[in-house]
């Protein structure tokens, strides 16, 4: 086992892949000499030349065709969105291409492009630079959307994306990059798509992705002083979805409170609530409760303390479940 952090382990990971195959190669605004804003990719353009760490203009729809065209050359594009408000330029490109290449040419194109998002909030940004639009890419068929939580799957699960040919938004929660976890380095990872039981409960199931996982950890944590026995689940895979495990668990439970930063309407809050009201209708003993965002632009920093699920909100979701 390696201590790192999350920002740490994706940056092994990247080199691992990197040192693994010569057609990989990284991407993005300020990637290169500076490392990038949050250092994910530091040092790598030193130590692999910038023909492979490639400082490109101002322009994430540049950036996006680019590698769209270096695919047909055999390339293995790994592109880095600065901030999550930043995609939106490149949004066309992504859904209208990159997600349809594959399916139009009846399988003869392959896209084996990974977009790295650093999504959510919790940092003290200013507009554009918090948001979570990972709703948006889940729904367009033809994507695949995975979100890491911790520093183990950060290593592993940007290395599983790279050797995918699909097509992957990798969501990287950016609050948590610099939290520092056990990463082992020599085992078998689980699989790219699926779900995690990180804490096991008997009496509720909360489930989560990316920044919200650790805030559920803690919630659960908060409940066990009361007696409440709090299992959570780690989405990991936010399409395809693995939700077998989360039927399971709320089959055992009974309650079941799903937990994300994204605005309430249509998100993916939405769509594992009634997955598991079809799957689990006879064992729940109560609703699904959702905490989100709300609906609305994201706030200013100095309020989004409010606007992020906290551990009093999930708390109250899971009294209101029990006590139904």
């Amino acid at each position: 086992m390696t201590k790192l952090a999350i920002s740490k382990a994706l940056n092994s990971g990247l080199r691992a892949a990197m040192e693994g195959d010569d057609k990989v190669l990284i991407m993005g605004e300020d990637v290169g000499r500076l490392g990038g804003v949050f250092r994910i990719t530091d040092g790598l353009q030193k130590d692999f030349g910038e023909s492979r760490v490639i400082d490109a203009p101002l322009s994430e729809a540049g950036i996006l065709g680019t590698a769209i065209g270096m695919t047909f050359r055999g390339y293995r594009p790994v592109l880095e969105i600065q901030f999550d408000g930043f995609v939106y330029p490149a949004y066309d490109q992504i859904v209208s291409q990159v997600a349809k290449l594959h399916f139009r040419s009846k399988g003869k194109v392959k896209m084996p492009i990974v977009i790295r998002i650093p999504f959510g909030g919790g940092i003290g940004a200013v507009e554009h630079h918090s948001e979570s639009p990972e709703g948006q890419f889940a729904l367009t068929a033809g994507l695949t959307v995975v979100s890491c939580s911790n520093a183990n799957d950060a290593y592993w699960m940007i290395q599983q994306a790279i050797a995918s040919d699909d097509p992957i938004v990798f969501m990287e929660p950016k609050r948590r990059y610099w939290e520092q976890g056990e990463v082992d380095l020599d085992s078998e990872p689980a699989p790219l798509h699926s779900s995690r039981i990180c804490r096991e409960g008997s009496d509720a199931t909360l489930i989560a992705y990316g920044p919200m996982v650790k805030t559920c950890l803690e919630s659960a944590e908060a409940a066990a002083e009361d007696g409440i026995d709090i299992e959570v689940i780690d989405l990991r895979t936010l399409s395809p979805l693995d939700l077998p495990p989360v039927f399971e668990s709320v089959r055992r439970t009974g309650h079941a409170i799903v937990v994300h930063e994204a605005a309430r309407t249509l998100g993916l809050g939405a769509e594992v609530s009634a997955r598991i009201s079809e799957e689990c209708f006879h064992s729940l003993e109560a609703p699904v409760f959702r905490v989100t965002g709300y609906d609305l632009p994201y706030p200013p920093s100095k309020i989004e303390e409010e606007f992020l699920p906290s551990l009093d909100r999930i708390l109250d979701a899971i009294d209101r479940s029990l006590a139904y």
